[in-house]
């Protein structure tokens, strides 16, 4: 009989994502050994295996958890009953840009080490990012038929991602505005232009 999972065994995966996630948004994958990702963990190289075959499938693990969210976003804001166009575009703005404010390291290694991983698992991946980006059109679809019958919702789509994509590159945990102060202003730039961007409210004082 084979030996079963110890209790903690989901804890502990969750950890050595966290803390491989950092250390690959820190130096990137090419620069991390899975010797540095085992001292990083508190743990053996010996047991970090027994998790994880190699850094590619850390990668992977890395990159299709967070996407898993993303699509779970989407999911659940197109299910919900009651809601205008305008007002589901800007419901889905708003979890993703807090997903992303949660999850910066893993969204690094998104956008930076993905590309380094097997075709195979890049491709699984990039089908993921595939149905954010189709929901994302369907409700710019709504918003405007008629960009959606000149083929413009994707395009579109990727402009508004362009946007939120990046904000890890240039925003401060210490800065003017955090994330939640970001996320109307980048659901009015989108939805109306510069003239529709309201002042965000003030941050408290820290």
């Amino acid at each position: 009989m084979g030996r079963g999972r110890a209790a903690n065994y989901d804890d502990q995966r969750e950890m050595i994502l966290d803390r491989a996630a950092a250390l690959f948004a820190q130096r990137g994958s090419a620069g991390t050994s899975m010797n540095q990702v085992a001292e990083a963990c508190g743990l053996s190289k010996a047991t970090l295996y027994h998790y994880y075959t190699d850094k590619d499938a850390l990668v992977a693990s890395i990159a299709e958890g967070h996407v898993a969210r993303l699509q779970e976003i989407v999911r659940e804001a197109l299910a919900l009953e009651g809601l205008t166009p305008d007002e589901r575009m800007r419901h889905m703005i708003r979890q993703l840009v807090d997903e992303y404010a949660n999850a910066q390291n893993a969204h690094r290694v998104l956008t930076e080490d993905v590309r380094f991983l097997q075709p195979e698992v890049r491709e699984r991946v990039l089908d993921q990012e595939r149905e954010v980006v189709a929901g994302f059109a369907q409700v710019i679809g709504a918003l405007r038929p008629d960009l959606k019958a000149a083929a413009l919702s994707k395009p579109l789509t990727m402009l508004l991602f362009g946007m939120i994509n990046w904000m890890f590159t240039w925003m401060r945990p210490d800065g003017a505005m955090d994330y939640d102060a970001m996320a109307p202003v980048v659901t009015d730039l989108f939805l109306g232009g510069l003239g529709a961007v309201q002042v965000p409210r003030p941050l408290p004082p820290s």
